[in-house]
C-alpha cells in the first residue's frame, strides 16, 4: 500500500524543496478524508497519493502540482475550501485544485448536461494551464486501475467516458505511456470477449516472435558495441487497444507485422542514423518503409525514426531508433522537455523548457479550441464538435511546405487546411495542389499528403461552404462569404 513516503524519497533525490509544501498538502488531505473508505475497502488517502506518485512515475516533480494532487479531492468531498488551500499553499495551487473540482449539480436539466459542462470546464482549462488535464489524467488511470470494486454499469460508464475523453486528451499532451495503459483497461471493460481473444493471441504469437528478435537483438547489440555506440535495446510489445483498431480496419491478427518491434536508444541523433545503418545492414529494408519523424516531428512532438525490414526467411522487424531524451518525450510528453538536459547542443534538436514554454507550445496545438469556445455556448454542442474533431479517434498528418506537418481530423478536405495552416491567405487563394497535383478544394487528404495553396488565376468562393469539415473551417468561410458579399 502506497505511502507518503514513498512520494518523499523521491523528492529527496528529485526537488528537496517540496517536500515541506507536500507534506503539508499530505496531512491536509489525510485529516480531511480521515474515516472516509474506497469501495476497494482502502483508506480514501490512497487515491490522493497514487494520483501524486503516478506524477512522479511520469518524470514531473513539479511541487504545486504534487501539492495539488494530494488535494485534489476534498474541496469536492470534504469541508476544505479553495479558500483554505489558498492559505495554506497560495492560488496557483488552489487553481489548480478548483481546476479539477466538478461543477456541483445546479441549474442542469439532465446529468448529461452537468458532465458535459464539467468536460468543458476541464478541456478549456488546458489553455490556462495543463497541469489540470494531467492531474485529472493520474486521477483517471488510477480510478480505472481499481474499477473492479465499481457496479458493472458504472465500469461501463467510466470505461466510455476513458475513451472518448481522457484517452485522446492524453493523446493531445504526448503522454502516450498513460494513453495506452487507459485505453487497454477501457478496452477491457467495454469489450471484455475481443480484450481476452487478443491478449491470448498476442501471447501465442509472442512466444515465436520474442524469441527470434532476441537474437536479431543481441546481433545488433554486437554490431553497435563496434561501432562504439551506447545502446539500449528493447523489445516492445504493441498494446491491445492498438491491436483491435487494426483488426476493426480489416487486419488480421497474424497480418500485423509490428505488434512486437525493436526499440533502439541512443546518445545523439547522429547516433540515431548510424543505428539505422547497422540495422539496415542486418536486416535489408523494405522500400518505401522509412519514416523519419526526428526532422519531421508529429504534431505532439514525437520524434523517432521507423525502419521495416525483412530478413532472408520473409520475417518482418519493425524497429524505432531514437535518443533516450525523444523516448522521454514520446512517453511523458510536453511535461518532458522541463527534465532534459539545458545544456543539449542545437544538433540534437530537442531543448529544455520552462513551464511556461511547454505550455505556450500546448496553446499552438489546441488553438482551435478557442474558437470553439468562443462560438458555441450550449456545452452539448462543444461536446460534440469536440468529440468530433479535437478528440477524434484518428487524424491525418499533413506536409506543407512552409508550416511543417499540420494534423486535422480523418476526413477533413484541403479547403480545411487552408483555414487551419493559412486562413491569411484564403482572401487570394484560387485552389489547392495535392501531391503535385491540382484538386478540387473538397477534396478528402490522406495521411502524409504534401499539400501547397495556389494563388493564380481565378477566385471562385462558390460552394466553398460544402467543401469545408471542420467547424473552424466553416465559421472561417462563413465569415469569408459574408464580408464579400457584403462589398
Amino acid at each position: 500500500m502506497i505511502q507518503i513516503e514513498d512520494i518523499l524519497n523521491v523528492l529527496k533525490e528529485k526537488n528537496p524543496e517540496a517536500i515541506p509544501d507536500v507534506v503539508r498538502a499530505y496531512e491536509i488531505a489525510d485529516e480531511a478524508h480521515s474515516g472516509v473508505m474506497r469501495e476497494s475497502g482502502e483508506p480514501y488517502i490512497i487515491h490522493p497519493l497514487s494520483v501524486a506518485k503516478y506524477a512522479l512515475d511520469c518524470e514531473i516533480y513539479d511541487k504545486e502540482l504534487l501539492c495539488a494532487a494530494l488535494l485534489h479531492d476534498v474541496v469536492e468531498d470534504t469541508n476544505v475550501t479553495l479558500e483554505d488551500i489558498e492559505k495554506s499553499h497560495g492560488k496557483t495551487v488552489a487553481e489548480l485544485v478548483d481546476g479539477v473540482t466538478k461543477i456541483r449539480r445546479m441549474n442542469f436539466t439532465t446529468k448529461q448536461d452537468q458532465n458535459n459542462a464539467n468536460v468543458r470546464k476541464l478541456v478549456t482549462s488546458m489553455k490556462k494551464d495543463m497541469r489540470i488535464v494531467l492531474i485529472k489524467l493520474f486521477d483517471r488511470l488510477h480510478n480505472m486501475r481499481t474499477l473492479q470494486y465499481k457496479k458493472p454499469e458504472k465500469q461501463i460508464e467510466n470505461a466510455r467516458e476513458t475513451m472518448q475523453l481522457y484517452v485522446p486528451m492524453s493523446l493531445l499532451i504526448g503522454t502516450y505511456q498513460v494513453k495506452s495503459e487507459l485505453e487497454d483497461l477501457a478496452l477491457m471493460y467495454l469489450e471484455p470477449g475481443i480484450y481476452q481473444d487478443i491478449l491470448g493471441k498476442r501471447e501465442e504469437l509472442g512466444k515465436i516472435k520474442r524469441a527470434y528478435l532476441q537474437e536479431i537483438k543481441q546481433k545488433l547489440e554486437a554490431i553497435l558495441r563496434e561501432e562504439n555506440i551506447p545502446s539500449d535495446i528493447l523489445i516492445r510489445t504493441r498494446n491491445i487497444c492498438t491491436i483491435w483498431r487494426k483488426i476493426k480496419k480489416g487486419c488480421s491478427i497474424d497480418g500485423i507485422e509490428d505488434i512486437f518491434y525493436l526499440k533502439i536508444l541512443v546518445d545523439n541523433v547522429r547516433d540515431c542514423f548510424t543505428a539505422l545503418n547497422c540495422v539496415h545492414d542486418a536486416i535489408p529494408p523494405i522500400n518505401g518503409r522509412f519514416k523519419d519523424y526526428i526532422h519531421k516531428p508529429r504534431t505532439n512532438h514525437y520524434r523517432s525514426l521507423h525502419t521495416t525490414g525483412s530478413d532472408k526467411n520473409g520475417m518482418i522487424i519493425k524497429t524505432k531508433i531514437r535518443t533516450h531524451n525523444m523516448d522521454k518525450v514520446s512517453a511523458f510528453g510536453l511535461p518532458a522537455y522541463r527534465n532534459l538536459d539545458p545544456n543539449l547542443p542545437p544538433k540534437e534538436l530537442l531543448k529544455r523548457m520552462t513551464f511556461e514554454e511547454t505550455q505556450e507550445e500546448l496553446r499552438k496545438q489546441i488553438k482551435p479550441l478557442d474558437e470553439m469556445d468562443a462560438s458555441i455556448i450550449d456545452n452539448n454542442v462543444f461536446f460534440e464538435v469536440l468529440k468530433k474533431e479535437m478528440l477524434a479517434e484518428e487524424h491525418v498528418y499533413i506536409n506543407t511546405p512552409d508550416k511543417g506537418t499540420v494534423e486535422l481530423p480523418a476526413g477533413s478536405t484541403a479547403l480545411d487546411l487552408a483555414c487551419t495552416a493559412y486562413p491569411e491567405l484564403l482572401d487570394v487563394m484560387t485552389g489547392v495542389i495535392i501531391n503535385e497535383k491540382r484538386c478540387p478544394l473538397n477534396t478528402i487528404l490522406e495521411n502524409n499528403d504534401t499539400v501547397q495553396i495556389d494563388t493564380k488565376g481565378t477566385i471562385n468562393i462558390e460552394d466553398w461552404e460544402n467543401a469545408v469539415h471542420t467547424f473552424s473551417g466553416k465559421n472561417k468561410i462563413k465569415i469569408l462569404i459574408d464580408r464579400q458579399n457584403s462589398q
